[in-house]
C-alpha cells in the first residue's frame, strides 16, 4: 500500500489478524495487557464483519515505523515475561514461529497480515493506492467510483468494492491502472 496523501493518523491496537491496507473500523480495546508495557491506551481496530461495522470503516490500516535494526522477530504471540523454562524435566516456552522472523520490515513490503495485538497506524482522510488483491476488481472501477466495505464474515473483509450510489460509501476512486492492477482511492470524511 502506498500512502499518497494523509489528514489523520490514529494509533491503534489491531483486536483481530488484518492484512495491511484493509479499511478498518474503530473499536474497544480488548487485547490482554502486553508485556513490559501497556497497550490498553490506545484504541482497538478490526476489519469489519458487518454491515453495520462497514459503515463505520473510514480507517486504512498500516504497519507502524520500526525503530529496530534488522534481522527482526516478531514474537506472536507475544513472549512471556520469563523464558527461563525448558530442558531437562520441562518444556520450552518460547513461541517461536519461521514467519515471524523478517529480515526487512513487514510495512515495506505488500499486503502482509498484521497479527492481533500488535500496535498499528490507522490513516483517515487521505489518497491511498492499494495493490491487487487488497480490493475486489470491478470492471466498473473508474475514476469518480464509489467504493464500500466488504463485511461478509470472511477473508474479503475490510476491502474495497465498487457501488453504483454513494450510499455507504467510504471512499471515492482518484485512479485505476489496469496495467498493474492498483487502485488509488480518496477516503471521505464521516
Amino acid at each position: 500500500m502506498e500512502i499518497n496523501k494523509y489528514s489523520d493518523i490514529v494509533g491503534v491496537v489491531l483486536v483481530k489478524d488484518t492484512p495491511e491496507g484493509r479499511m478498518v473500523c474503530l473499536t474497544p480495546n480488548t487485547v490482554a495487557a502486553h508485556d513490559f508495557g501497556s497497550r490498553s491506551d490506545l484504541p482497538g481496530a478490526k476489519a469489519p464483519e458487518n454491515a453495520a461495522e462497514a459503515l463505520r470503516s473510514w480507517y486504512v490500516v498500516t504497519w507502524t515505523v520500526p525503530e529496530q535494526s534488522m534481522p527482526l522477530y516478531i514474537p506472536t504471540p507475544s513472549l512471556a515475561f520469563s523464558l527461563r523454562h525448558g530442558g531437562f524435566d520441562q518444556g520450552g516456552n518460547l513461541p517461536f514461529n519461521p514467519t515471524a522472523v523478517h529480515l526487512t520490515w513487514p510495512g515495506q513490503k505488500e499486503q502482509v497480515t498484521i497479527p492481533s495485538g500488535t500496535p498499528a497506524l490507522a490513516f483517515g482522510g487521505g489518497v491511498f493506492t492499494a495493490p491487487s488483491g487488497s480490493f475486489t476488481y470491478n470492471a466498473n472501477l473508474a475514476v469518480g467510483a464509489y467504493l464500500t466495505v466488504s463485511a461478509a464474515n470472511d477473508a474479503s473483509d475490510g476491502m474495497l468494492q465498487y457501488s453504483a450510489s454513494a450510499t455507504g460509501a467510504v471512499a471515492v476512486v482518484e485512479r485505476f491502472d489496469l496495467t498493474d492492477m492498483k487502485l488509488t482511492f480518496r477516503t471521505l470524511q464521516p
